[in-house]
């Protein structure tokens, strides 16, 4: 267990007098991490189905009661991820009457606290110089800022995960078996915002039995009783958070469990490339990304960051030259879990993502996985802060400031990359202003309401003009055939068409994708014999790729 002198230890490695300097210097991170994911959200922020869906959903619950049973859909697959998004956003909606801006700046804050606990798990295992080195990192890295910026559940992880990895450290490293309680508690939120997040329990776990087996080694009975409670009261936890979904299973005949084990069997989802050659590219991306991006947009960087990440986990963790004593004891044990943590990590997303084989242009794709982004800003800190200290046979007899030098440069290197490639001040698509706009301009040309909203290609939802249309007032019908007819005959009609998916539409947007479908019978608005019955009123481009055509029904 630790005590004062193995904490003194812990802060070998930055002479700082006092704390005042460390305490500047996390505050500026922090300075830092903010000014980088704060500001101009309205439009900084993708705006797409995703994003409408959550709203609608959080403007149901916090504006008409409706308590939602599952999460989000996911991407592939027909079953959804945890509830507990919603809740942990329900607040902020609450407040501001389900405005997107005021849920997209709590999503960024709650990125800025991400750096501050990756911040803090680091300077737990190798002191101020590693705490400081990952919450840097972290604070600039262009992924972790993207993550932070628009509404979307994976974009929680990176602080649900790194509370969990944190407190599970805090619980090996103190003894105090309440912070398992806290590691657990984390866990289940990681896994309710993706379903993914479920990979990460195992990591949490495996630590939690390394600590039963090491208090059982040492005939701490009442030890092991603790982390045995603390382990049912994570366990009772898990099972409380999917109460929402055991209502909707009894009355829905078990769909969403049919649907993730078939998705599951099915080796989640189809790939072309084998396993043994999906490994190293999950294992780049999932390596990379926190520190060079999505693989496709820098490959040489990616390998770069992979072969630092890897390099330092093998030397810190279990190269025989790294000199003994407490700290150094403490911190070949994390460095081992959380390397261990990766290429569980990176086996597992290999086996059940095999769609992470490949890269979807134009959609994200990568955010997914940010529970693993903590475990590589902190081993790439604690390696970074070892060769400053010369914590080998091959740099002591470097003079100190080369030593300092060599890990300045990579720092500096690392978050100069970062810096240069931060996302831009406005999405592509304008974000959830453009939406907004594109929403008053369909109510200008088409009346508010009844309108009947359609988009192309079928299978995407028409969320993203719907809420922004819901929000201004628009009387919106519900989608399919029956809200159509329920609308009346002389309902407004939009389409959406994104030009993303023209391979799965057949045709282009903006105008020969519309034709077809209008001409079908399916769309309601032929008549056989006498083609359609629809009348275009207006067509443009409200972001690029993505065009609303809006449509009077009659003769």
């Amino acid at each position: 267990m630790t005590d004062a002198r193995e904490q003194r230890a812990a802060d070998v490695g930055l002479n700082l007098g006092d704390r005042r300097l460390e305490l500047v210097g996390s505050a500026l991170i922090l300075l830092v991490a903010t000014i980088l994911r704060l500001g101009n959200l309205a439009a900084r922020g993708t705006w797409d189905a995703d994003q409408g869906h959550d709203m609608l959903v959080l403007r149901a619950l916090v504006l008409d009661g409706t308590l939602p049973l599952l999460g989000p859909p996911t991407s592939i697959g027909d079953f959804h991820h945890g509830v507990l998004y919603y809740f942990l956003l329900a607040p902020v909606a609450a407040i501001s009457r389900a405005d997107p801006v005021a849920v997209t700046t709590w999503i960024a804050l709650c990125g800025v606290a991400a750096v501050a606990v990756t911040g803090w798990l680091a300077r737990s295992i190798a002191g101020p110089l590693a705490g400081l080195i990952a919450a840097l990192l972290m604070a600039v890295s262009a992924s972790a800022v993207e993550e932070s910026i628009f509404i979307w559940n994976p974009n929680l992880i990176a602080l649900s995960s790194s509370i969990a990895l944190a407190a599970a450290w805090r619980a090996w490293q103190t003894g105090r078996t309440r912070w398992w309680v806290v590691a657990g508690s984390a866990a289940i939120v990681t896994m309710h915002c993706h379903v993914l997040g479920m990979i990460l329990t195992p990591v949490v776990a495996g630590l939690l039995i390394a600590d039963l087996r090491r208090r059982r080694r040492a005939g701490d009975t009442a030890g092991v009783a603790a982390v045995g409670r603390s382990a049912l009261v994570w366990a009772a936890l898990a099972l409380l958070s999917y109460v929402p979904l055991a209502i909707h299973e009894l009355g829905h005949d078990g769909s969403e469990l049919r649907a993730a084990i078939a998705f599951i069997t099915g080796g989640g989802g189809a790939s072309p490339i084998a396993l043994p050659a999906r490994i190293p590219i999950v294992g780049l991306r999932v390596i990379g990304w926190p520190l060079a991006g999505l693989i496709t947009d820098a490959p040489l960087a990616t390998l770069l960051a992979a072969g630092l990440v890897s390099g330092l986990a093998v030397w810190r963790g279990w190269w025989s030259g790294a000199p003994s004593g407490v700290g150094a004891s403490r911190e070949r044990v994390a460095v081992r879990w959380l390397s261990l943590g990766l290429a569980w990590t990176i086996l597992a997303l290999a086996i059940g993502a095999s769609s992470l084989a490949t890269v979807v242009a134009g959609l994200p794709n990568d955010h997914y996985h940010a529970f693993a982004d903590p475990m590589v800003f902190v081993i790439v800190a604690v390696g970074l802060r070892s060769i400053v200290e010369g914590r080998s046979k091959a740099l002591a007899p470097l003079p100190g400031l080369a030593r300092i030098g060599l890990a300045a440069t990579l720092v500096v290197a690392i978050a100069g990359w970062n810096l240069v490639r931060q996302p831009p001040a406005a999405a592509a698509d304008g974000g959830w202003s453009a939406a907004a706009g594109t929403a008053g301009r369909v109510i200008v040309a088409g009346g508010a309401g009844p309108l009947v909203l359609s988009s192309l290609p079928i299978f995407k939802s028409d969320e993203a003009l719907r809420m922004p249309l819901v929000a201004a007032g628009a009387v919106v019908a519900s989608t399919g055939p029956s809200g159509a007819a329920a609308a009346g005959p002389d309902a407004t009609r939009v389409i959406l068409c994104d030009q993303l998916f023209r391979e799965a539409i057949g045709a282009d947007c903006g105008g020969p994708a519309e034709d077809r479908w209008l001409a079908d019978p399916a769309s309601g608005l032929t008549t056989p014999g006498t083609g359609p019955t629809a009348h275009l009123v207006e067509r443009f481009e409200a972001a690029p790729g993505r065009w609303v055509s809006i449509y009077r029904v009659g003769r």
